[in-house]
């Protein structure tokens, strides 16, 4: 069964207007905060929808709006919905009570932190950082959980949220940008290669983001490192992670596992706001590699180099190398390397 329907965020002074949904018993929105709008009726175009709904449910008339994406809903119980969601920032006429539930301006940062569904934190974030027409699919598991996004025909990344004193896995699963915008904490595995020095002591392999990164471009970091996608575990992810950024075939038992390790930053990347909470399973790889065959992943990494493991560590303590690399991970990899 397919429906179609209208959203709306109407704005005013760095608020939206929001619409609590309680009255309904059997309502898919129940107790879940959403903008104003609803179903098509015979023969409605969006914008007219848009007009009718905003005011049915508002009292206000729109003066100024902006069509600014589709959004895709598979609900997982055989219902698929196509939303045309809009924003909108000028109207005239006088509040009403809404028979749906409750209207509130909220600020939009605390617009977030309300019991919203998981993909409208990803259609808020793509409101702020974008101002082309875009094309949002969202797959739930017939609950609250999202299964899987896509971005104009392009799968997005979703990780798995974790509880920041267990690091187990709290049923969330949520989009890469949305996690990194409100510090959701993450699983990520780190890799250091390293090779044994002829005079004794050890050198590491360090990368050199791409300029093209997200965050920390063109910074020396971990030989190799990423995210685990929903559904996945450390060491699979760790050899992942070797094969696709170094080109490194490796096995699980030539990857040492060190320990665990817990990171939070925050920073603004090409001018948003990036707040970053890595939980780390972190693994040392010994084995004997030429730097001639590794095969780089150019989206991902610049180059590689190789450096004293004490020379590194004394740069990063007087930060004197370009890098993201946390300090006391890397005499983890140290005190493992009896290097201290």
């Amino acid at each position: 069964m397919t429906s179609l329907s209208t959203l709306c965020y109407i704005e005013k002074n760095g608020q939206y207007l929001m619409l609590h949904r309680t009255v309904k018993k059997h309502d898919v929105n129940k107790d879940k905060w959403i903008g104003v709008g609803g179903h098509f009726e015979a023969d409605e175009s969006p914008e007219e929808c848009l007009l009718r709904e905003v005011w049915e449910e508002t009292g206000y008339t729109l003066t100024s709006w902006k069509y600014r994406a589709i959004v895709t809903f598979v609900s997982g119980n055989g219902v698929t919905e196509y939303m045309s969601l809009f924003t909108a920032d000028a109207f005239t006429g006088e509040p009403i009570a809404c028979n749906e539930g409750e209207l509130a301006w909220v600020d939009k940062e605390e617009a977030l932190k309300l019991n919203i569904w998981e993909g409208d934190k990803i259609f808020f974030r793509l409101l702020n950082e974008r101002s082309d027409f875009f094309s949002l699919k969202l797959v739930y598991d017939g609950q609250d959980k999202l299964v899987s996004a896509s971005l104009d025909g392009k799968e997005m990344e979703l990780f798995d949220v974790l509880d920041e004193k267990t690091g187990e896995k709290t049923g969330i699963r949520r989009e890469r940008g949305v996690a990194h915008r409100d510090g959701s904490a993450h699983g990520t595995a780190h890799i250091w290669v390293v090779r044994p020095k002829a005079d004794g002591g050890y050198e590491v392999l360090l990368q050199k983001r791409s300029e093209k990164k997200d965050s920390y471009p063109g910074c020396y970091d971990i030989s190799a490192a990423g995210h685990l996608a929903a559904g996945e575990e450390y060491l699979p992810t760790a050899l992942r992670e070797l094969r696709e950024e170094l080109g490194i075939e490796a096995t699980a038992d030539q990857l040492h596992f060190v320990g665990m390790h817990q990171a939070k930053s925050e920073s603004v990347f090409h001018g948003q706001p990036f707040k970053d909470h890595e939980i780390s399973a972190v693994y040392l790889y010994r084995e004997p590699i030429r730097e001639e065959n590794l095969k780089l992943q150019s989206e991902e990494v610049e180059s590689v180099r190789w450096m004293d493991y004490r020379e590194c560590r004394e740069k990063l303590m007087k930060k004197e190398l370009k890098s993201c690399i946390r300090l006391d991970e890397f005499e983890m990899i140290g005190k493992t390397l009896g290097c201290e």
